[in-house]
């Protein structure tokens, strides 16, 4: 057994995170960093010293975790849930608050957002009750705080935080009327016993953390996500995992871009052949590139035989239309992302990452053949680009293709790496 591989069943075993849904580049520089924070002398030095204190155990878990979560991200999840809330609690008469449950809830931003959303639909604070829970204490401690930079208001409709918010410098510190809404606890989803004594919840949200897990885990965590949630309840998950639950015995409630599912007597049909959603990377930074000049292969446009009557945009253009691309598809605008791929390819020089977005979008679209072309497509134009390379990888895999599923994965991992070097230097 390799010195690496040791690292990864610990993690596997604490949290459930299955090395090849990020990668081992990922893994190994965090354990990297935490040798040299223990200044470990060996692999083997820090491995001692893991397995000796908790603390240590919490740190590296901390420097493989990067929270990535803004609020109101996938608006319509919220909009989705003020209009269930409203009819459940008619369902109710009064008998009791809703109940509505944020796990992962990272930096608290989901969760406020929740209490948010049903505020401003109308509900009173003795209507509802939020709780929170995290694997990391250091995440959990932070959404405690609940004071945010820029960084947690992404969307374009930021109207909330003029209602909820106090500005204070360049940070914003959270109102006290929806801190109160909000429980925040620690706690591991792998942990059967969670909340064991506690009531099911209405409304639970568990979004972008089962592609983080291989399938047996998967269907461990999935057995606890339904043991919380009401029989009557819904379940609110990440755009990537739709097809995952439709084999577990869920489905889709029916509203566009709200990633909600209820529980269905029958499971659906597997499809053929099965299709795992691929993992999307802990980070999914926007590349702003220059478009580089060279010939266009994938482009849906035809070349204008008279250059000076549609004269190229600048790269300026070029970079701010990949930002509303990413900004699009983070908040689940599917459509309106699709489009703006489109206008950029009909505009522009192709990009790797314009196809990586059209992949990715197919993918949440489940479309997985159309989604492997467009990965392909990115990597002919950047064989080095990560994220095509794992989510191309997850695909192939879904397919049986064991072996070319391992050569993309080791691709990712001498990517990362060489990124790695390239800091350094």
């Amino acid at each position: 057994m390799s010195s690496d591989q040791r690292f990864f069943d610990f993690l596997k075993e604490r949290i459930g995170l299955d090395v090849a849904s990020v990668g081992p580049a990922i893994i190994e520089r965090a354990v990297r960093q935490r040798s040299l924070a223990q200044q470990a002398l060996s692999a083997d030095h820090y491995w001692q010293t893991l397995q000796g204190s908790r603390e240590e155990q919490q740190a590296l878990i901390e420097a493989v975790i990067v929270p990535e979560t803004w609020f109101f991200r996938y608006p319509e999840s919220f909009a989705t849930l003020a209009k269930l809330a409203l009819s459940r609690l008619a369902e109710l008469k009064g008998m009791r608050a809703l109940r509505i449950l944020s796990l992962p809830c990272s930096t608290g931003e989901e969760p406020y957002s929740i209490a948010m959303a049903l505020f401003d639909a109308g509900l009173a604070p003795h209507q509802f009750k939020v709780d929170g829970f995290d694997v990391s204490p250091l995440s959990v401690e932070r959404a405690r705080q609940a004071v945010y930079g820029k960084n947690s208001f992404r969307g374009q409709h930021s109207d909330f935080r003029e209602r909820h918010f106090t500005a204070e410098d360049e940070r914003y510190s959270l109102s006290e009327r929806v801190r109160e809404q909000v429980r925040l606890q620690v706690g591991n989803l792998l942990d059967p016993t969670l909340l064991a004594n506690e009531p099911p919840y209405d409304f639970v949200f568990c979004r972008n953390l089962l592609i983080y897990f291989d399938q047996p885990t998967q269907r461990q965590v999935f057995e606890v996500l339904k043991r919380l949630t009401h029989v009557d309840g819904v379940l609110f998950i990440g755009p990537a995992e739709g097809s995952l639950l439709g084999r577990l015995g869920m489905r889709s409630i029916g509203i566009a871009q709200s990633f909600a599912f209820s529980r269905h007597n029958e499971p659906e049909p597997a499809p053929a052949p099965a299709f795992v959603p691929s993992a999307l990377p802990l980070r999914q930074p926007v590349r702003s590139i220059a478009p580089p000049v060279r010939s266009r292969p994938f482009s849906s446009a035809v070349a204008n035989p008279n250059p000076n009557l549609a004269p190229a945009r600048p790269a300026s253009d070029a970079a701010t239309l990949l930002a509303h691309i990413a900004a699009l598809a983070n908040e689940g605008k599917s459509a309106d992302a699709r489009a703006a791929c489109e206008q950029y390819l009909d505009s522009h020089e192709p990009v790797a990452q314009v196809f990586y977005w059209l992949g990715l979008l197919s993918d949440v679209a489940g479309s997985a053949l159309q989604a492997q072309g467009f990965y392909r497509k990115a990597l002919y134009l950047d064989p080095q680009h990560a994220e095509a390379l794992v989510h191309l990888a997850a695909l192939l895999a879904s397919q049986g293709d064991v072996a070319g599923a391992r050569r993309l994965q080791e691709r990712a991992a001498r990517s990362g790496r060489a990124a790695d070097s390239e800091r350094k230097s």
